[in-house]
């Protein structure tokens, strides 16, 4: 600890990352020091702190760096959409985000220099630092990165650190703990697992304990590759791995199947065959003898040695039908958690007919939406190795059943990007099976995922396939579904003639069908396009209708969203304080529900109806917090909306600056997704920004916004054209 921080206290060039790599065999405790020094020095970097376990010792693939640029460039606040496909992009981006702030990044258990250059930032301000088995000379020749180098701890220590761990368990004197810590090689990990095995047997003699550590250790000797410290570790593994009972013992190694980063009691249940209850206690046995870490109440993960070890004794000691029947297990209990998430989180929605779960699963229920909602924030990690598992086992029926349940049970936290790529495992295996009902019904989340990441090109086209399958199989119900979805879409575009006549034959349909709930949503749906045209006689009516069926209904959902349309019809209409009023409650309903997507949306007609009556500063906090929740989302366009609201409110206090650049960044995010209509708005109000300075840079926007305004001819977008036509001529005559 001091010699690294000596290092950074000391010279060095202004412009050069500081980069550590501490390197050290398995089970030195470099995890450890990182995260203790980084924890240390975090106030130093106020701008952020990123962490990632790039896996590179797992037994399964190490995390490529061109996994982790997404995540790190959201978590940056760059938006999903923005983020590029290509990796060198990627990262040239990343290292202009990170310019001019100071920011401090762990990049955990490396394999290789591939996997740390392209994430480690470009300017000095940040710090960097990486953990590897590997010397990862290139980082040092190429970035000039520091190497501090752990080695097993000096005999001494290992002793002290024994006889901390067993102290007032055992009487044994230091000669003895010595040579203990001998066939721990002195390292940490090993002594520690070695602590604990001695304190759980405090009358067994420590000579017969370290004669069976012996006896591990020849057995590791006569198979060694020459890693004196790694025989050792697994030397130390087998010996504790072997005192376990039986019931410990299979737990230990089938937990090796489980394919995400941590688990959970009751997915450990699954996997094992066994009942919640002795599966806690077998855990917590585990836990105890240092084979497995408590990462939160009942959840756990393995050091990436100790899930080596235990994904070698699967394969070694179940047969390929019990491993075969575990993942089956484990499958199950995901597949039927979920559908029980689902009906608490997106309780309108229909289930699929899954059946009973299979012999020796005990899914979870939930009392309540929070518990279902707490549960797949819990899980999102595991949801697309869990996928990719059952694809790579040739589990087609659970490669797509799992996507389709949860893309109604994810958590407010899984971007629609991170469903994606479980869905297009989904539709693989649907089409495998040839199943046009499965393929259907993935289509239309595919469509509805693309929507929220601004990619209404692909959202149309997924949704237009899945009507056409729908319609193939006589499906009414389902065509229906779809032709709602494809008139959102074409809300979305602003394509309001297709939008209405979609949706009025959505309408018609599930009114033939008696479905009254879906009847209403695409009744305010309809609602939606006559607003977004300026008939607000039809719309209030509309929504009114349908504001009526939800709350019959209970659809808190539902109600919100009639809600927050309903307030923007009353602020057109000069309603105020009402338009407050709905807007407040669509708000509470979307918190409630623990929805960003819907909070983000809705806090957009809050901070409409603050600023209109002059709670500016209000209307300020409702636009941010919206702009950072779709930002978080990748829903670029909505997060644009929310610039362009602040910018609008910004005017409203006369700081003209502040407003044209809002306006400003809202008319290039729109520019870049092709939203004609919201440029042409965004250009209306940032020539009224800059009118009064730059009179002919005003002209020119308002040029610009009347000529995309041209491609619009309802009665809103005619209203629209006026003002801006009348102010492009009070410019042009000094009015």
């Amino acid at each position: 600890m001091r010699r690294l921080a000596a290092h950074l206290s000391g010279d060095r060039e202004p412009f050069v990352v500081p980069v550590y790599v501490i390197a050290g065999t398995a089970g030195s405790g470099k995890t450890a020091l990182a995260l203790r020094w980084a924890h240390l020095v975090r106030e130093n970097y106020p701008d952020g702190h990123l962490y990632v376990n790039l896996r590179g010792y797992d037994p399964g693939e190490p995390v490529a760096a061109e996994k982790v640029l997404p995540r790190f460039l959201m978590a940056l606040g760059v938006p999903a959409a923005a983020v590029p496909s290509d990796s060198e992009s990627a990262a040239a981006l990343y290292r202009s985000v990170l310019a001019d702030r100071r920011v401090l990044v762990v990049l955990d258990n490396a394999a290789t220099v591939a996997q740390v250059r392209p994430l480690l930032p470009g300017d000095g301000s940040c710090l960097a630092i990486v953990t590897s088995r590997g010397r990862l000379s290139g980082l040092a020749v190429r970035d000039g990165a520091y190497r501090l180098t752990l080695g097993t701890l000096p005999e001494a220590e290992a002793i002290a650190l024994l006889r901390t761990v067993t102290d007032g368990a055992r009487a044994d004197g230091d000669d003895r703990l010595a040579e203990l810590a001998r066939l721990c090689a002195c390292l940490p990990l090993a002594l520690r697992i070695a602590a604990e095995r001695a304190t759980d047997h405090p009358y067994m003699p420590i000579q017969e304990l370290m004669d069976e550590l012996r006896d591990e250790s020849r057995l590791w000797d006569a198979l060694s590759t020459g890693d004196e410290e790694g025989e050792a570790v697994r030397a130390v593994f087998a010996w504790s791995y072997r005192a376990l009972s039986p019931e410990a013992a299979r737990l230990f190694r089938v937990l090796g199947l489980h394919p995400g980063p941590e688990f959970g009691v009751g997915a450990a249940a699954a996997l094992a065959g066994l009942s919640v209850r002795t599966a806690r206690q077998q855990l917590d046995v585990l836990a105890g003898a240092h084979l497995l870490m408590p990462t939160a109440p009942d959840r756990f993960e393995f050091h990436d040695l100790l899930r080596a070890y235990a994904t070698d004794r699967v394969r070694q000691e179940e047969l390929p039908e019990d491993r075969s029947a575990a993942l089956l297990r484990l499958l199950d209990w995901y597949l039927h958690t979920a559908d029980a998430a689902q009906a608490m989180v997106m309780p309108a929605e229909d289930r699929l007919p899954l059946g009973p779960p299979n012999t020796g699963v005990e899914p979870l229920s939930f009392a309540d939406h929070h518990q279902a909602v707490d549960w797949a924030e819990r899980e999102r990690a595991n949801f697309l190795p869990v996928v990719q598992a059952a694809e790579k086992s040739g589990l087609d029926r659970y490669a797509w059943q799992l996507p389709a349940v949860l893309w109604n049970a994810k958590s407010p936290s899984l971007l629609a990007t991170d469903w994606l790529a479980m869905g297009r495992i989904g539709l693989g295996a649907a089409r495998r099976l040839e199943d046009l009902t499965a393929e259907a019904g993935l289509l239309e989340s595919h469509g509805f995922a693309w929507t929220k990441t601004g990619r209404t090109t692909e959202a149309l086209d997924s949704h237009q396939r899945a009507l056409a399958i729908r319609r193939q199989l006589r499906d009414t119900e389902g065509e229906a579904a779809s032709l709602n979805a494809v008139g959102l879409v074409h809300l979305r575009r602003r394509e309001l003639s297709p939008a209405g006549a979609r949706l009025r034959e959505a309408a018609d349909l599930f009114g033939e069908l008696g479905e009254t709930h879906w009847h209403a949503v695409a009744t305010a749906n309809l609602g939606l396009v006559d607003y977004e045209a300026g008939r607000l006689t039809e719309a209030a009516e509309e929504i009114s209708l349908a504001l009526a069926e939800h709350r019959t209904e209970g659809a808190e959902r539902s109600i919100g969203n009639a809600l927050w349309v309903l307030s923007r019809i009353r602020l057109d209409r000069g309603q105020h304080q009402q338009a407050l009023l709905d807007a407040q409650e669509a708000v509470r309903i979307a918190l409630d529900l623990r929805s960003h997507v819907l909070e983000g949306n809705w806090l957009l007609a809050l901070g409409d109806a603050q600023r209109a009556l002059g709670s500016y500063e209000e209307a300020l906090t409702s636009y941010h917090r919206s702009a950072t929740l779709h930002r978080r989302l990748g829903d670029h366009s909505r997060e644009a909306l929310g610039l362009q609201g602040t910018g609008e409110t910004y005017q409203c206090l006369d700081r003209t600056e502040e407003a044209a650049h809002f306006h400003r960044t809202a008319a290039a995010a729109h520019r870049e997704l092709g939203d004609a209509w919201n440029e042409a708005l965004a250009l209306d109000g940032l020539a009224r920004a800059v009118r009064a300075g730059d009179p002919a840079m005003a002209h020119g926007y308002w040029t610009e916004s009347l000529r995309l305004l041209c491609r619009y001819d309802d009665p809103r977008a005619r209203a629209t054209r006026r003002d801006v036509e009348r102010r492009l001529g009070d410019v042009e005559t000094g009015g």
